[in-house]
């Protein structure tokens, strides 16, 4: 089954599905949405899909109407197990990259740098950038970015950031490139809070941080009154800022590298309250 898995990944195509369902994992993603994410034709993707499933990388669920798919990780950490072994002669530390073989429990004594994506940086991860830097900026410093960012920051964002007493006079929109910049904080953790943010094949961090993905569903394209369009935004700030609260309590000097991980995947699967 090995060798059918890896013949499987050589396709460029079906190798581009499989590392965006790991960038999204645990979560499982709609087939409708690789497809738009990734530029195929229904009829492509399911082909691609089948060969994937046909050698037990990922596998599918229905929801509603609808299945979603999601990668097997214990195949996956058996194939890797298997070029370990094989090719690295069991001693993981030859073939691990130097930033995953620290697993060691968390520096107190030093802030971490943490960094929030969504694709425009104009609400979701603004919120993030200004929840955690109020609740636990003695801890972190913290900063967000947009793969695509807008010019400016959505104003019904910003009412509902003073609405709930943050101060917004230091905020700003930013691309991920100022932060790929020479001289850019390395970062110890990277979060993306959009689903399409996060379906991005984006260039691995320096450091390789921790990372994890805290969709949420995006209060900009809300319709209606005012009102309703606060509601939808405060929505949405109720959900990071839930899990930013979890988040900062975790406790960080006695959990190591793949504690952290864990625990950061759990916080992304609380529930924001959106719907099938």
């Amino acid at each position: 089954m090995i060798p059918e898995r890896l013949s499987t990944l050589g396709h460029p195509q079906r190798l581009a599905v499989f590392r965006l369902l790991m960038r999204r994992y645990p979560d499982r993603v709609p087939a409708s949405e690789i497809a738009r994410a990734l530029g195929l034709k229904p009829n492509t993707l399911s082909n691609y899909l089948s060969s994937l499933l046909q050698v037990g990388l990922i596998s599918q669920q229905r929801a509603g109407t609808s299945l979603r798919y999601g990668v097997e990780m214990a195949a996956v950490r058996g194939t890797i197990d298997y070029l370990l072994l094989d090719c690295c002669r069991g001693r993981p530390e030859i073939c691990a990259p130097a930033s995953c073989a620290a697993s060691g429990k968390a520096d107190r004594d030093r802030k971490f740098n943490v960094l929030f994506i969504c694709t425009g940086n104009s609400a979701r991860s603004i919120f993030a950038e200004a929840i955690l830097r109020d609740e636990a900026g003695d801890r972190f410093n913290v900063y967000s970015a947009g793969t695509r960012a807008r010019s400016g920051l959505n104003p019904v964002a910003l009412q509902v950031l003073k609405l709930n007493g943050h101060d917004i006079s230091d905020l700003r929109a930013k691309t991920i490139a100022e932060f790929q910049a020479p001289g850019a904080p390395d970062f110890d953790f990277v979060f993306t809070v959009c689903d399409q943010a996060a379906n991005e094949d984006c260039p691995a961090w320096p450091g390789q941080p921790i990372s994890a993905h805290w969709g949420v569903p995006d209060p900009v394209g809300a319709d209606g009154t005012q009102v309703q369009k606060i509601i939808s935004f405060q929505t949405a700030y109720d959900a990071i800022r839930n899990r930013i609260l979890t988040f900062s309590s975790l406790p960080f000097e006695t959990l190591d590298r793949i504690s952290l991980q864990k625990a950061v995947d759990d916080i992304g699967q609380i529930h924001t309250g959106e719907t099938a």
